[in-house]
């Protein structure tokens, strides 16, 4: 009982970041991918706040004082990231996409050798070289066929990944607590879409989503946005960043379950390059994978983290 206590919180909160990819699939038809966007974390501040002042009684003037970090982060990785990922969904499947994304530890551990001056070992080394080999046959295999064929949406999810590495990089100079930080950044990516909004309006609310797809957005809106953070920052402090980044391996697998029940087909392609990347990805996020000054407390989010050990903040 005390087990299933601690490894919960970690469990659900993959659990419920998988389900933004299959939830968002679903509903980004009826809402527009800037729409989805923009009410999700319109719907998720006032939780966020909430979560944040029960588990952290933060100084808002002090992290209002990192405005410029908050809002850069803002646009990287709440506006940034999340437009990619309901972009790609238009375009390909939720198992594609968050395959996919689970290269982003191999990526933010090759931009903390570039801009960081960290060091990869031989063995963080294979796990890239194995991750990266894992999406490729995804990617072939993707058509049903073994051929090279890229969706829109998957290079979209490129895009996704790489600016949410900006995200992890920049994280690294922000002291504010990470829920804090979330709601903040939350809050800020609300302001920064409105001259957007503007130009692009809201057709997909003009012209009457279904009920079905309100659901989803409330779903989107309460577990993956904020009730995951919850669950996260739990886990870490619970069992410690290194144990609880084992659990970002989850994400792709309840991807997979959460779309087969909701009905779509997994390609063998899928299992084998995502258990591949699987792999890779233990390799890469492993104790001593890499070495340097700031290894020890890299961001991490809905996605994965840099090796070897993901901090308190949870992406998308």
């Amino acid at each position: 009982m005390n087990a299933l206590r601690r490894f919960s919180p970690p469990v659900f909160a993959q659990l419920f970041w998988a389900s933004n990819f299959v939830v968002a699939a679903l509903v980004v038809d009826e809402f527009t991918p800037i729409e989805l966007t923009w009410l999700r974390w319109l719907g998720a501040v006032p939780i966020l706040v909430l979560v944040a002042w029960w588990l952290e009684k933060p100084n808002w003037r002090s992290a209002l004082r990192e405005w410029p970090l908050h809002t850069l982060q803002a646009i990287l990785g709440m506006v940034g990231y999340t437009l990619f990922l309901y972009a790609a969904l238009a375009t390909t499947s939720p198992v594609t996409a968050s395959v996919i994304s689970a290269i982003n530890p191999a990526v933010i551990a090759i931009a903390a050798v570039i801009f960081l001056g960290e060091r990869i070992l031989k063995m963080g080394a294979l796990g890239i070289a194995i991750s990266f080999v894992g999406v490729l046959i995804v990617v072939f295999t993707g058509s049903g066929e073994f051929a090279l064929v890229f969706s829109p949406g998957d290079l979209l999810m490129l895009g996704a990944i790489s600016v949410w590495t900006a995200y992890v990089i920049v994280s690294r100079r922000v002291k504010t607590p990470p829920i804090t930080a979330t709601a903040v950044q939350a809050a800020l990516s609300v302001v920064v879409m409105l001259p957007l909004l503007a130009v692009v309006g809201l057709p997909g609310i003009a012209a009457g989503p279904s009920g079905e797809a309100w659901l989803g957005l409330a779903w989107i809106i309460i577990f993956p946005s904020a009730m995951s953070y919850l669950l996260w920052n739990i886990a870490v402090t619970n069992l410690g960043p290194s144990k609880t980044g084992v659990f970002l391996n989850l994400l792709p697998v309840f991807t997979a379950l959460i779309a087969f029940v909701f009905g779509d087909l997994i390609t063998l392609g899928e299992l084998i390059g995502g258990a591949i990347v699987l792999a890779g990805v233990f390799l890469t996020t492993r104790p001593g994978a890499t070495k340097g000054a700031d290894a020890a407390h890299p961001p991490t989010g809905p996605v994965a983290t840099a090796a070897p050990a993901p901090p308190a903040r949870p992406m998308e």
